[in-house]
């Protein structure tokens, strides 16, 4: 999930908000202050109404990324790279590269999320007890008691043992734990995490079929993410599962054809583009090192108009947002980094830092298919497979 806002950083970790988190804190500010505080505790102007719900907007939102970012300082402290939480419509997300190495280390980071909603719940409840005493106001006390509430809900949900809960999460430590198998314990919690989606997804459908209310829809769609994500979750184990084993140099495309940073789309378009069949160009400087990359893409989009005035470098991914690869380096580990604006491209660079292959989706296909042929998940662990090396 791609943030809009950037926060900041809290322990380090970049913080950030999705424009989608908006709508679950319209939700929540007009459903408490025209709805529940109203309802339970009359006698309040408007004004009141709406400032105790949007400050429980603003505290609910504050415990989801308290939620996030414990999971991600456990993570951190067990070796896993943390690329940023980001707070969206369904909750938050914290972006970790990589996975725990031992079932401990993944029980740890999984369940401390939970704790961490569950010692809020703890805390706001204490706050409602503090604020009834020194003020007697029911609607202060109720919107701590409703936040307090919420976050014993919010850590109940996440320990459902269905991955890409939380409750998943420790599922799969357990199986792995007790299997010794942490691609097999992955996907036996994607599956899990799959048939709750849909168990989700019927019970939503059904109350809104049956009258009981649009609730439904909010249940259905919180089904249908986990779903989706699920199923993401077992295909991305798979594909693990395969490659496992497999080097960076083993599936690369070698010496690519390169170009000039200061050379002009309209040079470029006439004399390699229309003459050779590809579709990734990694930019070099006179020394060879590399400086930038342009796919056909980001060719494409520069307007007629402008590619003889244009030169390659003003349209490249820089430098920083190149995925880079070795070739002794596993291949699991490269393609978590293959995203952003190289179309899922990562380049391969010599230990001089001179560009000597490219890693593409193609690639990855081949290798994908090339492993399979050794039959479905054979092996498991270091030494999956191994690729043939590549014919002349």
């Amino acid at each position: 999930m791609n943030e809009s806002v950037r926060l900041g950083r809290i322990a380090g970790i970049p913080v950030g908000l999705n424009v989608s988190v908006l709508v679950i804190v319209v939700i929540l500010v007009v459903g408490l202050a025209f709805g529940l505080f109203p309802e339970s505790f009359a006698g309040y102007s408007t004004a009141a109404y709406l400032l105790a719900a949007l400050l429980a907007a603003l505290a609910f939102l504050a415990s989801l990324l308290a939620h996030e970012l414990a999971h991600a300082v456990v993570a951190k402290r067990h070796g896993v790279e943390v690329e940023g939480i980001t707070l969206w419509l369904l909750g938050g997300v914290a972006r970790l590269h990589g996975e725990p190495r031992t079932p401990r280390a993944d029980f740890l980071v999984a369940v401390v999320g939970p704790l961490t909603s569950v010692a809020l719940g703890a805390v706001f409840w204490l706050l409602a007890l503090a604020v009834g005493w020194a003020t007697g106001s029911p609607l202060a006390v109720g919107t701590l008691v409703y936040l307090a509430l919420l976050n014993v809900v919010l850590a109940v949900f996440n320990l459902i043992p269905a991955a890409p809960l939380d409750g998943g999460r420790v599922l799969r430590a357990a199986l792995w734990r007790w299997r010794g198998d942490r691609h097999a314990a992955a996907i036996s919690a994607a599956r899990a995490g799959r048939a709750f989606g849909f168990v989700l997804i019927t019970l939503g459908l059904l109350q809104v079929v049956t009258g009981m209310g649009v609730n439904g829809l909010w249940l259905a769609l919180i089904g249908w993410f986990l779903v989706n994500a699920a199923a993401a979750e077992e295909q991305q184990t798979r594909v693990q599962t395969v490659l496992g084993g497999v080097r960076v140099g083993d599936v690369m495309t070698p010496h690519p054809l390169t170009a000039h940073p200061d050379e002009t789309v309209a040079d470029f378009i006439h004399q390699v583009v229309l003459a050779r069949r590809f579709s990734t160009y990694p930019l070099v400087d006179e020394l060879g090192r590399l400086d930038g990359l342009v796919t056909l893409n980001r060719i494409r989009d520069v307007p007629a108009a402008l590619r003889a005035t244009t030169t390659l470098r003003e349209i490249a991914c820089p430098l920083e947002g190149i995925p880079l690869g070795r070739p002794e380096q596993p291949l699991t580990e490269l393609l978590a980094n293959m995203s952003g604006c190289t179309d899922g491209r990562a380049v391969v660079l010599s230990p001089d830092r001179r560009v000597i292959g490219l890693v593409t989706p193609s690639d990855i296909s081949r290798a994908i298919q090339v492993g399979e042929l050794t039959g479905p998940y054979a092996h498991r662990g270091a030494d999956v497979v191994t690729l043939p090396p590549r014919r002349p």
